[in-house]
């Protein structure tokens, strides 16, 4: 396909893609799209009668969120992203005449894509599980019994996932130096990020029912990057006997764009074999990981950019098919916006983990940034960015950004 619009080079937002997401600029909130720099005002393309026939409400375009556009379903939504597409690569199509529906993206301020009822993150990379494992355990036994048997995961706190560009203000909480006797209150000195990639739940089920592995992508609407926040010193007294809470809850930056199954369809791969072979309820048939690339960014304030990490997602071991198979298996209802998390994202190299804790060996081993300087975690005025796409040749399809810079704590 070739769009009539001018597209720059390695632009994440190809004919190939359209996401969706939601933005402002002169007014109210309006459901989205992105095509090259350009973005597309859904709500006021709906306006002229454009969805006439498909979408006849053009009020659910007209929202601060994405979860009505969504709640539409599959049939509706993925005629939309087809119907977009067919008008952009027309050269007779009627947006020709109609340059109000355009704006520049650096023009469009961009806002939560949904309402997150509900944030689940899972512990889903055995690379990242083995190598946190061993430096907390035998490394021979750096997996627990249980991880290659279920997709681990944890509620999450859906109040504190912001934006892309939102500041994220370093944490105080309960540290206990290996030195001393008794913990100590004040600001993290281990402040990390998460590589993650995060899926929006598109279809409702309710209590008592379940998701099979099978029919588990009717229920996924899209892909977006994430950055779970962690406080690694926090985390080490806190999560006995029951694992991550305030040293995860203060902030995860989420990118504004959500990208479709479909769009991602061309660029399904084979998972990593999993050995033993899992329970009936988490078996599998045909590709459900996806090639995408991933890389982490740090800035310092005033600083230049280093790039840490080049991981992929293609690497989980446990797929989205499964998490949200073994996430209902119990009869857990999902809803609209709920958020599901990978889980850190690392590869089998040191130039692809997806954490600071990992890089540098829990501090030991700092890395070394551009222009000078080294980090052990991230400090005060750092600004970490991910980004992630899928790639074929000319075929390309983005995820945008996802940044957050930190800001000092607050007096303890």
């Amino acid at each position: 396909m070739k769009s009539w619009i001018e597209i720059p080079d390695q632009s994440d937002f190809s004919i190939y893609n359209i996401p969706f997401g939601i933005g402002s600029d002169s007014g109210a909130p309006y459901v989205c799209t992105r095509i090259g720099d350009q973005v597309i005002n859904l709500y006021k393309l709906a306006q002229t009668g454009f969805f006439k026939g498909l979408v006849d409400d053009v009020d659910v375009f007209n929202q601060s969120v994405l979860n009505p556009f969504i709640a539409l379903g599959k049939p509706v939504t993925k005629e939309v992203r087809l119907r977009l597409q067919e008008t952009l690569t027309n050269m007779n199509s009627p947006l020709h005449h109609l340059p109000e529906v355009f704006a520049p993206f650096r023009a469009v301020q961009m806002h939560l894509p949904v309402a997150i009822g509900d944030y689940t993150d899972f512990y889903s990379s055995i690379e990242h599980a083995t190598n946190v494992g061993k430096m907390f355990r035998d490394p021979a036994n750096a997996l627990l019994p249980n991880w290659r048997h279920l997709p681990i995961g944890y509620h999450g706190r859906a109040s504190s996932i912001v934006i892309s560009g939102t500041p994220v203000r370093r944490p105080n909480g309960q540290t206990k130096p290996n030195d001393a006797n008794q913990p100590v209150f004040g600001p993290t000195k281990r402040l990390d990020f998460e590589l993650e990639m995060g899926f929006i739940i598109g279809k409702e089920t309710q209590l008592g029912e379940t998701i099979s592995t099978s029919n588990a992508e009717e229920y996924i609407f899209g892909l977006v990057l994430f950055n779970d926040w962690s406080a690694r010193d926090i985390q080490t007294w806190e999560y006995v006997p029951l694992g991550p809470f305030l040293a995860k809850n203060f902030a995860s930056g989420i990118a504004p764009w959500i990208v479709t199954l479909e769009a991602l369809e061309p660029f399904r791969v084979q998972g990593p074999e999993q050995v033993p072979a899992v329970l009936p309820y988490l078996a599998y048939q045909g590709l459900k990981n996806y090639d995408i690339h991933l890389e982490v960014q740090i800035t310092p304030d005033g600083g230049e950019t280093t790039t840490i990490s080049r991981s992929n997602f293609k690497y989980m071991y446990w797929n989205m098919c499964q998490q949200l198979a073994h996430h209902t298996s119990n009869g857990c209802n999902v809803r609209i916006g709920d958020l599901m998390a990978s889980g850190t994202i690392s590869g089998p190299d040191q130039g692809s983990l997806g954490s600071m804790l990992e890089m540098t060996l829990g501090g030991k081993n700092p890395v070394t940034l551009n222009g000078g300087g080294q980090r052990s975690f991230i400090e005060d005025g750092d600004t970490v960015t991910m980004t992630g796409w899928a790639a074929n040749g000319d075929h390309r399809v983005g995820f945008g950004s996802v940044y957050n810079q930190v800001e000092s704590a607050l007096k303890a």
